[in-house]
């Protein structure tokens, strides 16, 4: 079973810890982790692009001069898509980009990326996080004693408004729960800051 030593908010290492090996020590699957980011990516789209079709333009509701005898080319209208103020000829429309994926596959995707983080020594368990007020200075402090370096997600194991509120004014930071944890936001950031708690809530929800 892999093994993880946990800290405490000032940087001492307290204890090591055994992890789930079904979790932590898995080969990453990228082919897998790509497809459920991609879809993340895909469901965040708004999909509100539009253009104006040729029935939607104002104007050219008669021809602009009459078919024959102008020596012009024949025109019907001033608002086909050739003309300058005209209609866009297949131009996007409103339209759900929006589309699921296996459960399954979720949740191998994120054990996956758990595993790599652990792997790469990019998973930091703290003992707990026992902030009494909000402060980010306070938050700024303990990430520093814990020596990490670049973009954080902190993962609680559930909603913690002190420690959420402290953390959302440090740039490359990000708090998150349990439950709305997502392949994008741990690809994205470079650590892995977890609690003991979470690391249990997370053996829990996908073992």
């Amino acid at each position: 079973m892999p093994k993880v030593d946990v800290y405490d908010i000032e940087g001492k290492k307290v204890k090591t810890i055994e992890l789930k090996e079904e979790i932590f020590g898995i080969k990453p699957n990228e082919a897998v982790v790509h497809r459920v980011l991609v879809n993340y990516l895909a469901n965040q789209r708004q999909g509100t692009q539009s253009t104006k079709t040729r029935s939607e333009v104002s104007g050219g509701g008669r021809k602009p001069w009459r078919q024959k005898g102008t020596g012009r080319a024949r025109q019907g209208s001033i608002r086909a898509p050739h003309w300058v103020g005209g209609g866009v000829a297949l131009g996007p429309k409103p339209r759900s980009y929006n589309y699921t994926i296996n459960k399954k596959e979720k949740q191998l995707a994120i054990k996956s990326v758990l595993s790599s983080k652990l792997a790469e020594k990019e998973l930091i368990v703290v003992e707990n996080l026992p902030l009494k007020e909000i402060k980010t200075k306070e938050m700024v402090r303990v990430l520093n004693n814990l020596k990490v370096e670049g973009k954080a997600v902190v993962l609680l194991p559930q909603k913690d408004e002190i420690v959420q509120k402290s953390a959302r004014n440090i740039e490359g930071v990000k708090a998150l729960q349990v439950e709305t944890i997502n392949v994008y936001d741990l690809l994205k950031h470079k650590n892995l800051v977890v609690t003991e708690d979470t690391v249990k809530k997370l053996e829990e929800v996908y073992a």
